[in-house]
Protein backbone atom coordinates (compact mmCIF):
# COMPACT_ATOMS: atom_id res chain seq x y z
CA UNK A 1 0.00 0.00 0.00
CA UNK A 2 2.91 2.18 0.90
CA UNK A 3 4.31 1.52 -2.31
CA UNK A 4 1.07 2.35 -4.44
CA UNK A 5 0.94 5.82 -2.46
CA UNK A 6 4.73 6.68 -3.13
CA UNK A 7 3.70 5.67 -6.75
CA UNK A 8 0.61 7.72 -6.84
CA UNK A 9 2.73 11.02 -5.03
CA UNK A 10 5.35 10.72 -7.88
CA UNK A 11 2.54 10.75 -10.89
CA UNK A 12 0.90 13.78 -8.93
CA UNK A 13 4.17 15.13 -8.65
CA UNK A 14 5.19 14.47 -12.73
CA UNK A 15 1.63 16.08 -13.97
CA UNK A 16 1.53 19.27 -11.64
CA UNK A 17 5.67 19.62 -12.78
CA UNK A 18 4.28 19.01 -16.50
CA UNK A 19 1.35 21.85 -15.75
CA UNK A 20 3.56 24.48 -14.83
CA UNK A 21 5.57 24.06 -17.43
CA UNK A 22 2.88 23.94 -19.57
CA UNK A 23 1.24 26.97 -18.12
CA UNK A 24 4.64 28.89 -17.98
CA UNK A 25 4.35 29.22 -22.09
CA UNK A 26 0.38 29.95 -21.44
CA UNK A 27 1.34 32.99 -19.22
CA UNK A 28 3.07 34.85 -22.81
CA UNK A 29 6.31 35.17 -21.02
CA UNK A 30 7.94 34.33 -24.46
CA UNK A 31 6.94 36.32 -27.46
CA UNK A 32 7.39 35.74 -31.08
CA UNK A 33 7.54 38.55 -33.45
CA UNK A 34 7.92 38.95 -36.88
CA UNK A 35 10.27 41.02 -38.57
CA UNK A 36 12.47 41.66 -41.64
CA UNK A 37 16.32 42.14 -40.59
CA UNK A 38 17.04 45.80 -40.93
CA UNK A 39 16.17 47.89 -39.02
CA UNK A 40 13.09 46.20 -37.27
CA UNK A 41 15.21 43.01 -36.14
CA UNK A 42 18.10 45.15 -34.65
CA UNK A 43 15.81 47.83 -32.94
CA UNK A 44 13.77 44.46 -31.60
CA UNK A 45 17.46 43.45 -30.28
CA UNK A 46 17.54 46.11 -28.01
CA UNK A 47 13.79 45.77 -27.03
CA UNK A 48 15.17 42.32 -26.72
CA UNK A 49 17.42 42.70 -23.44
CA UNK A 50 15.07 45.22 -21.64
CA UNK A 51 12.40 42.37 -22.03
CA UNK A 52 15.11 40.12 -20.53
CA UNK A 53 15.08 41.68 -17.65
CA UNK A 54 11.23 41.57 -16.60
CA UNK A 55 11.40 37.26 -17.44
CA UNK A 56 10.40 37.71 -20.78
CA UNK A 57 11.78 35.98 -23.66
CA UNK A 58 11.41 37.61 -27.25
CA UNK A 59 11.76 35.17 -30.19
CA UNK A 60 12.81 37.72 -33.29
CA UNK A 61 11.60 35.64 -36.69
CA UNK A 62 13.60 37.30 -39.62
CA UNK A 63 11.24 37.59 -42.80
CA UNK A 64 12.41 38.59 -46.16
CA UNK A 65 9.61 39.69 -47.55
CA UNK A 66 6.02 41.20 -47.00
CA UNK A 67 3.11 39.02 -46.97
CA UNK A 68 4.43 35.77 -45.08
CA UNK A 69 4.83 37.96 -41.85
CA UNK A 70 1.19 39.44 -41.91
CA UNK A 71 0.16 35.44 -42.63
CA UNK A 72 1.78 33.90 -39.47
CA UNK A 73 0.68 36.74 -37.83
CA UNK A 74 -3.12 35.75 -39.06
CA UNK A 75 -2.52 31.99 -38.26
CA UNK A 76 -1.32 32.41 -35.10
CA UNK A 77 2.22 31.22 -35.93
CA UNK A 78 3.27 34.90 -34.41
CA UNK A 79 2.09 36.84 -31.42
CA UNK A 80 3.00 40.28 -33.51
CA UNK A 81 5.27 41.56 -36.46
CA UNK A 82 7.33 44.53 -36.85
CA UNK A 83 8.03 45.53 -40.80
CA UNK A 84 5.28 47.60 -42.29
CA UNK A 85 3.38 50.76 -42.35
CA UNK A 86 0.26 51.28 -40.83
CA UNK A 87 -1.51 51.97 -44.68
CA UNK A 88 0.56 49.06 -46.40
CA UNK A 89 -1.26 47.04 -42.99
CA UNK A 90 -4.59 48.24 -43.78
CA UNK A 91 -4.65 47.82 -47.78
CA UNK A 92 -3.85 44.36 -46.62
CA UNK A 93 -6.27 43.44 -43.77
CA UNK A 94 -9.08 44.77 -47.09
CA UNK A 95 -7.44 42.81 -49.38
CA UNK A 96 -6.89 39.34 -47.45
CA UNK A 97 -9.25 39.13 -44.64
CA UNK A 98 -7.07 39.15 -42.48
CA UNK A 99 -7.42 40.87 -38.71
CA UNK A 100 -4.25 42.96 -38.03
CA UNK A 101 -4.52 46.10 -35.63
CA UNK A 102 -1.74 48.29 -34.54
CA UNK A 103 -0.76 48.78 -31.17
CA UNK A 104 2.25 51.23 -31.13
CA UNK A 105 3.80 53.89 -33.53
CA UNK A 106 7.61 53.26 -33.65
CA UNK A 107 9.00 54.47 -36.63
CA UNK A 108 9.07 56.32 -39.82
CA UNK A 109 11.84 55.66 -42.82
CA UNK A 110 11.67 58.32 -45.43
CA UNK A 111 12.00 56.50 -48.77
CA UNK A 112 14.76 58.00 -50.86
CA UNK A 113 15.47 57.64 -54.84
CA UNK A 114 19.00 56.48 -55.04
CA UNK A 115 21.59 56.88 -58.41
CA UNK A 116 21.96 53.79 -61.01
CA UNK A 117 23.59 54.00 -63.60
CA UNK A 118 23.10 57.92 -64.08
CA UNK A 119 24.16 59.94 -61.10
CA UNK A 120 22.30 63.25 -61.01
CA UNK A 121 18.56 63.88 -61.42
CA UNK A 122 19.67 67.06 -63.90
CA UNK A 123 21.34 63.68 -65.86
CA UNK A 124 18.53 61.61 -66.55
CA UNK A 125 17.72 61.68 -70.38
CA UNK A 126 14.73 60.72 -71.98
CA UNK A 127 13.44 57.37 -71.34
CA UNK A 128 16.02 56.25 -68.55
CA UNK A 129 14.63 54.03 -66.29
CA UNK A 130 13.18 54.39 -62.94
CA UNK A 131 12.59 51.37 -60.95
CA UNK A 132 9.86 51.52 -57.82
CA UNK A 133 8.01 48.97 -55.47
CA UNK A 134 5.63 46.69 -57.17
CA UNK A 135 2.91 46.43 -54.03
CA UNK A 136 0.17 48.48 -53.05
CA UNK A 137 1.29 51.83 -51.07
CA UNK A 138 4.93 50.94 -51.83
CA UNK A 139 4.70 51.98 -54.64
CA UNK A 140 2.09 55.01 -54.48
CA UNK A 141 4.80 55.99 -52.35
CA UNK A 142 7.06 55.80 -54.93
CA UNK A 143 5.14 57.37 -57.44
CA UNK A 144 4.50 60.34 -55.17
CA UNK A 145 8.36 61.11 -54.52
CA UNK A 146 8.81 60.90 -58.41
CA UNK A 147 6.04 63.63 -58.74
CA UNK A 148 7.48 65.81 -55.42
CA UNK A 149 10.84 65.92 -57.31
CA UNK A 150 9.01 67.08 -60.75
CA UNK A 151 9.86 63.91 -62.88
CA UNK A 152 6.25 62.61 -63.81
CA UNK A 153 2.63 64.22 -62.76
CA UNK A 154 -0.08 61.96 -60.88
CA UNK A 155 -3.36 61.97 -61.47
CA UNK A 156 -5.47 64.60 -59.62
CA UNK A 157 -6.43 63.18 -55.88
CA UNK A 158 -4.71 59.64 -56.53
CA UNK A 159 -3.25 59.65 -53.69
CA UNK A 160 -2.10 56.74 -51.83
CA UNK A 161 -4.10 54.42 -54.06
CA UNK A 162 -1.73 55.40 -57.47
CA UNK A 163 -0.46 52.97 -59.81
CA UNK A 164 1.79 53.51 -62.97
CA UNK A 165 -1.54 53.99 -64.49
CA UNK A 166 -1.81 57.05 -62.68
CA UNK A 167 0.55 58.49 -64.23
CA UNK A 168 -0.91 61.64 -66.40
CA UNK A 169 2.21 63.40 -67.33
CA UNK A 170 5.31 62.19 -67.97
CA UNK A 171 6.89 64.81 -70.66
CA UNK A 172 10.65 62.70 -70.78
CA UNK A 173 8.86 59.16 -71.06
CA UNK A 174 11.11 57.73 -68.54
CA UNK A 175 10.39 53.78 -68.26
CA UNK A 176 8.87 53.31 -64.98
CA UNK A 177 9.99 49.74 -63.95
CA UNK A 178 7.81 47.95 -61.24
CA UNK A 179 9.99 45.89 -59.09
CA UNK A 180 9.59 43.58 -55.80
CA UNK A 181 10.65 45.37 -52.97
CA UNK A 182 13.35 43.18 -52.03
CA UNK A 183 15.16 43.09 -55.98
CA UNK A 184 15.47 47.41 -55.79
CA UNK A 185 18.68 47.11 -54.13
CA UNK A 186 20.19 44.44 -56.24
CA UNK A 187 19.22 45.59 -59.38
CA UNK A 188 19.97 49.39 -59.12
CA UNK A 189 22.58 49.44 -61.35
CA UNK A 190 20.47 48.12 -63.88
CA UNK A 191 18.67 51.12 -64.14
CA UNK A 192 19.14 54.71 -64.01
CA UNK A 193 17.32 55.33 -60.77
CA UNK A 194 15.33 53.19 -58.18
CA UNK A 195 12.87 54.39 -55.22
CA UNK A 196 13.76 52.01 -52.63
CA UNK A 197 12.39 51.41 -49.52
CA UNK A 198 14.36 52.74 -46.23
CA UNK A 199 14.68 49.22 -44.67
CA UNK A 200 16.25 47.64 -47.61
CA UNK A 201 17.96 50.46 -47.88
CA UNK A 202 19.53 50.02 -44.91
CA UNK A 203 20.11 46.36 -45.09
CA UNK A 204 22.09 47.08 -48.78
CA UNK A 205 24.34 49.17 -47.15
CA UNK A 206 22.58 52.21 -48.88
CA UNK A 207 22.63 55.49 -46.38
CA UNK A 208 19.60 57.86 -47.18
CA UNK A 209 22.36 60.89 -46.79
CA UNK A 210 23.35 59.74 -50.52
CA UNK A 211 20.17 59.53 -51.64
CA UNK A 212 19.75 62.21 -55.11
CA UNK A 213 16.08 62.77 -53.21
CA UNK A 214 14.66 62.02 -50.53
CA UNK A 215 10.84 61.78 -49.20
CA UNK A 216 9.79 64.79 -47.84
CA UNK A 217 9.03 64.49 -43.73
CA UNK A 218 5.84 65.80 -43.59
CA UNK A 219 3.05 64.78 -41.25
CA UNK A 220 1.40 63.66 -43.45
CA UNK A 221 3.78 61.04 -44.55
CA UNK A 222 4.80 60.37 -41.20
CA UNK A 223 1.47 59.74 -40.15
CA UNK A 224 0.75 57.64 -43.74
CA UNK A 225 3.72 55.26 -43.53
CA UNK A 226 4.47 55.19 -39.68
CA UNK A 227 5.97 51.45 -39.04
CA UNK A 228 4.04 49.96 -36.34
CA UNK A 229 3.41 46.72 -33.78
CA UNK A 230 0.58 44.62 -35.43
CA UNK A 231 -1.14 42.23 -33.55
CA UNK A 232 -4.03 40.49 -34.26
CA UNK A 233 -7.34 41.70 -33.21
CA UNK A 234 -8.52 40.59 -29.50
CA UNK A 235 -4.49 40.23 -27.97
CA UNK A 236 -3.78 44.06 -27.79
CA UNK A 237 -3.90 44.19 -23.81
CA UNK A 238 -1.76 40.85 -23.60
CA UNK A 239 0.59 41.72 -20.88
CA UNK A 240 3.38 40.52 -22.81
CA UNK A 241 2.23 42.75 -25.72
CA UNK A 242 2.07 45.82 -23.39
CA UNK A 243 5.49 44.73 -22.36
CA UNK A 244 6.79 44.71 -25.24
CA UNK A 245 5.55 48.24 -26.74
CA UNK A 246 7.11 49.93 -23.15
CA UNK A 247 10.15 48.50 -24.72
CA UNK A 248 10.23 49.58 -27.92
CA UNK A 249 9.09 53.00 -26.73
CA UNK A 250 11.66 53.72 -24.29
CA UNK A 251 14.45 55.88 -24.28
CA UNK A 252 16.84 53.07 -24.80
CA UNK A 253 15.24 52.38 -28.12
CA UNK A 254 14.96 55.65 -29.03
CA UNK A 255 18.75 56.37 -28.73
CA UNK A 256 19.78 53.62 -30.42
CA UNK A 257 17.27 54.28 -33.50
CA UNK A 258 18.90 58.20 -33.21
CA UNK A 259 22.62 56.93 -33.03
CA UNK A 260 22.57 54.19 -35.54
CA UNK A 261 20.48 54.99 -38.54
CA UNK A 262 21.27 58.48 -38.92
CA UNK A 263 17.77 59.40 -39.86
CA UNK A 264 17.19 57.01 -42.21
CA UNK A 265 14.79 55.67 -38.86
CA UNK A 266 13.17 58.41 -37.68
CA UNK A 267 11.49 57.51 -34.12
CA UNK A 268 7.96 58.56 -33.76
CA UNK A 269 7.28 58.07 -29.75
Amino acid sequence: MKRRITALALTALLVLGLTACGGKKADGTTIKVGATPAPHAAILEVAKEILAEQGYTLDIVEYDDYVTPNTSLEDGSLDANYFQHITYMNEFNAEHGTHMVSVANIHYEPFGLYAGKTAALTDLADGAQIAVPNDGTNEARALLLLEQEGLIKLKEGVGLSATKSDVAENPHDYEIIELAADQLPSRLQDVDMAVINGNYAIDAGLKVSDAVAVEAATGEAAEAYVNVLAVKEGSESSAGIQALVKALQSDTVKTFIEDTYDGAVVPLF
